[in-house]
């Protein structure tokens, strides 16, 4: 696992905005996983900046997205295919019939979860995965557990990962209280990892990230085993982490 340090957001979403045109410079019909919530907003701005400029080219790659809210219509401003359309899809020259998200539409979700595990798995899964983390240590929407999940599947809320999310919603009890997400194993599939962090309120998951034992508990600390991971994070989310 690689930590890369940035001096605040703006730096923290330019270095991740950097590893991510990389990819898409190298390999153009790329795959990339993605990911939703505050912290890559500045991420996908910036991308969408380079993109306008004609220094990044979005034509060929396909994009899988961690999760989405079960129960939120394509087209309900508080769905992540709403969010995803908002902040990135919309201001790049990507193919939207190439963008994928858990269909959170389908009340059936058994049938939900596996057409998505079956669409990822055909696609060859992610060369780059992007990831945030939790102040709970959840990826996506893999909660703290006894065990590590495998494939999409859908997951009850904790009442910390509800909270966090209010602020994205009129009232607290308007946040969705399920979701359907990728399980830790399909984002382990990922040739590449990159996990962006902000904030103080993110130090100890960063710090149990990145340093604590392989547990279910902190689902992101078995990403010390993926053999292409990076970090990068900026000095508030690192406060606990030994300076390198």
């Amino acid at each position: 696992m690689k930590i890369l340090r940035a001096k605040d957001y703006d730096d923290m979403s330019r270095k991740a905005a950097n590893i991510i045109s990389a990819q898409v410079i190298l390999k153009p019909n790329c795959v990339l996983g993605l990911a939703t919530g505050s912290t890559p907003i500045g991420t996908y701005h910036q991308l969408a900046k380079w993109c306008d400029k004609g220094d990044c080219d979005f034509s060929q790659v396909s994009t899988y997205n961690l999760d989405e809210y079960r129960g939120l219509s394509h087209d309900d401003p508080q769905s992540y295919h709403y969010f995803m359309r908002e902040n990135f899809f919309d201001h790049i020259n990507i193919d939207q019939a190439n963008t994928h998200v858990p269909d959170g539409a389908n009340p059936d979700a058994e049938a939900a979860c596996s057409e998505y595990d079956r669409i990822v798995a055909a696609a060859g899964y992610p060369d780059l995965q992007l990831l945030g983390i939790g102040n709970n240590g959840h990826i996506g929407f893999n909660e703290p557990d006894d065990h590590f999940s495998k494939g999409t599947h859908c997951v009850d809320l904790t009442e910390s990962t509800i909270k966090a999310n209010s602020r994205l919603f009129e009232r607290e009890e308007d946040v969705p209280r399920q979701a359907y997400t990728m399980g830790v194993q399909t984002i382990m599939y990922a040739r590449m990892i990159l996990v962006v962090a902000n904030g103080a309120a993110k130090a100890q998951a960063v710090h149990d990230m990145c340093f604590g034992p392989v547990t279910p508990s902190c689902p992101a600390s078995i990403l010390q085993l993926h053999t292409n991971c990076v970090v990068v994070a900026d000095e508030e989310a690192l406060a606990l982490c030994p300076a390198e």
